[in-house]
């Protein structure tokens, strides 16, 4: 495994993020103990999760499966690089109308500390705002995470499915009241939706902020089984999406064959090729998925078979403005 720093601090973290949104959902508890335990053991440190995974009526329910297993001992806890998020709805009767999604400093308190409950833990070190609120000022917000901070519970802030503005906005207020402020960036990013390079990519680059990548396998369009036969469990819209780039993936397909490794793998190898990247999330289901995954750190992608891959998946042309403009 290799490690880098998120962002600007002096925090490393592995160049490959588990992801657990599956756990306690298409994994059962076991299997996702057996993974965890598989995913410390090949040096993956760096776990992501949110308060609201186990979905609906179990909201909390992923968080309170981590929470176990690092009640098991052996380190677990003390080698994790813990990151969760905080926005949507839980479900909580005594929240009230304050329920709803959204980041007020009432909600964040209190949903921080139901984290930390769930999770068997007295600090996270990763706190991510799990999308924009546009109701909430800075003010607002900066004033209840700079109070996490200072009282240990939270090391660092970071956000989520934020535009570039959104950053930059954060970071002037952060930067008013002399705090750190945000560290980084969870943003959706892989070879069929490249949107993140005309704002979000520089804008995280300028401002130090890592960025950690949700759907780096494109919602499994790039893992491989997209142009099988048997169309499983496929709903309606994914298999739209098959058929609006079956070319490209079929392009795909043979440059990976051609290469000898795995779509899935190749797809991460892309993302690890990028400096603007920390880590890109994977979210194995099962322990042998995990350990077909570990190849991808391992594959170093020359400049001919990148420049074959932004032929097949062409971006949006680089940053803006001149992505667009002159």
């Amino acid at each position: 495994m290799e490690y880098t720093y998120l962002g600007r601090t002096g925090m490393k973290v592995s160049t490959l993020c588990l992801g657990t949104m599956n756990f306690g959902v298409d994994t059962d508890e076991k299997e996702a103990f057996r993974i965890m335990d598989a995913a410390l053991d090949a040096g993956i440190t760096f776990f992501d999760t949110a308060n609201i995974y186990g979905w609906g009526e179990n909201a909390g329910l992923t968080e309170t499966l981590i929470g176990r297993w690092f009640a098991l001992g052996g380190g677990r806890r003390e080698k994790v690089v813990l990151a969760t998020k905080v926005h949507g709805q839980m479900n909580d009767a005594n929240d009230g109308p304050n329920d709803e999604r959204g980041l007020s400093l009432y909600k964040i308190r209190r949903h921080l500390e139901g984290s930390l409950r769930r999770l068997q833990t007295d600090h996270i070190e990763l706190y991510q705002m799990h999308h924009i609120d546009r109701r909430t000022s800075w003010e607002e917000l900066w004033s209840g995470f700079e109070a996490m901070v200072n009282q240990g519970k939270v090391d660092y802030i970071g956000s989520s499915n934020f535009a570039g503005w959104h950053l930059a906005k954060a970071q002037a207020a952060a930067e008013k009241r002399n705090f750190l402020g945000l560290v980084s960036e969870q943003h959706l990013y892989n070879l069929v939706n490249r949107n993140a390079e005309l704002e979000v990519l520089p804008a995280a680059q300028d401002y130090g902020l890592g960025v950690v990548v949700w759907s780096p396998l494109a919602g499994g369009l790039l893992g491989g089984s997209a142009l099988k036969a048997d169309k499983g469990k496929r709903t309606s819209h994914a298999q739209e999406q098959i058929e609006r780039h079956r070319q490209q993936l079929e392009q795909y397909a043979k440059l990976c064959d051609e290469l000898g490794e795995s779509q899935a793998n190749v797809a991460l190898a892309w993302l690890l090729s990028n400096p603007a990247i920390t880590a890109p999330i994977i979210g194995p289901r099962t322990i042998e998925q995990l350990e077909n995954t570990l190849r991808a750190v391992e594959i170093k992608l020359d400049q001919a078979v990148l420049a074959e891959l932004d032929r097949i998946f062409p971006g949006p042309g680089g940053a803006a403005p001149e992505a667009y403009a002159w």
